[in-house]
């Protein structure tokens, strides 16, 4: 191996390095749900007051029992607030809206829910199965700002276009919800490797 060709192998490695480590930093979500388990990233960078949010939401066991609510199957699905018996269970203070951050509400990114108010979200989120560019931040007015996208689905899409297509009907005043409930068993949050402390 010449030096030319050496030089470069070093910097691919060293590349691939940096990636793998900049990922493991991104927490990871399993989701698991009654139709199988989807596998999120989420982007603190991107989205960092919504990723401590969600991620606190997680820890707390909010999302458990909780079910997707809302499933529109060519837009997004829905979940996160709601029990089965339809009931919206409390929340905490709403999250500031983080639009514009880069991301965008394509096919598989988690993005908050929130009312006409940009800066209403708190535990609601949905998952774009289509690419929604009517979603995305294209000004600050209230029309224009869109919905925070603070991640994406790495593992399970199968899963999502499973819930998808599952039938809906209206139930309680409420629309397009499963007429099977969709449950969220359980929301863990993967906690990246810490290096160990030196000395033990």
């Amino acid at each position: 191996m010449n030096i030319i060709n050496m030089l470069r192998a070093i910097f691919i490695a060293f590349a691939l390095t940096a990636a793998m480590h900049a990922s493991a930093q991104n927490p990871q979500i399993e989701m698991r749900t009654n139709m199988g388990v989807i596998m999120l990233e989420l982007y603190p960078e991107n989205a960092p007051e919504t990723v401590k949010n969600f991620v606190q939401y997680a820890k707390d066991g909010f999302y458990s029992g909780t079910i997707f609510h809302r499933v529109i199957g060519d837009f997004m699905i829905q979940g996160g607030g709601f029990t089965q018996d339809m009931q919206q269970k409390k929340t905490r203070d709403p999250v500031k809206h983080e639009g514009g951050n880069g991301l965008r509400n394509e096919i598989g990114s988690i993005a908050m829910a929130r009312t006409g108010d940009p800066h209403s979200a708190t535990s609601q989120f949905f998952i774009n199965v289509v690419d929604n560019t009517m979603l995305d931040f294209r000004g600050p007015s209230p029309s224009e700002i869109g919905y925070t996208v603070f991640g994406r689905v790495v593992k399970g899409m199968d899963v999502v276009n499973k819930i998808r297509n599952v039938p809906t009907a209206s139930r309680m005043q409420h629309q397009n919800v499963p007429v099977t409930p969709v449950i969220i068993e359980r929301v863990t949050v993967i906690e990246s490797a810490k290096p160990a402390t030196k000395g033990k």
